[in-house]
């Protein structure tokens, strides 16, 4: 039985706890229509790069939550989070699952449409 002061911690001992992702640059401006189009493209695709289904739904919930609610997120899926911004993450079988920055986070050089 755990005391109100206990943690849930990983198979290191810790939990490492997940921030946000540093800010990014894109080569080219994007818009908001072009990034949202690209992180589509991504998470219909992500399955097919391996990993559970499961993990990869519960990585993009994250990934479009605020910091709070994505930490619940990756805690309850079982997500061992290797870079605390989600860039890398793995599952308990050992999966290793890449998230590229412009899921995570808007460019520095976004252009708001019209």
């Amino acid at each position: 039985m755990g005391c109100a002061g206990s943690s849930q911690t990983k198979g290191d001992g810790t939990v490492k706890k997940i921030r946000k992702p540093k800010p990014w640059k894109n080569p080219q401006p994007l818009t908001k229509t072009q990034l949202m189009q690209m992180r589509d493209e991504f998470w219909d695709t992500a399955p097919h790069y391996g990993g559970q289904k499961e993990i990869w739904d519960a990585l993009r919930a994250a990934a479009e939550a605020d910091l709070t609610l994505a930490q619940a997120i990756v805690d309850s899926a079982g997500v061992i989070v290797q870079s605390a911004d989600l860039t890398i993450c793995y599952d308990e079988r050992g999966a290793k699952y890449e998230l590229p920055h412009y899921v995570l986070s808007e460019p520095t050089n976004l252009i708001r449409d019209g």
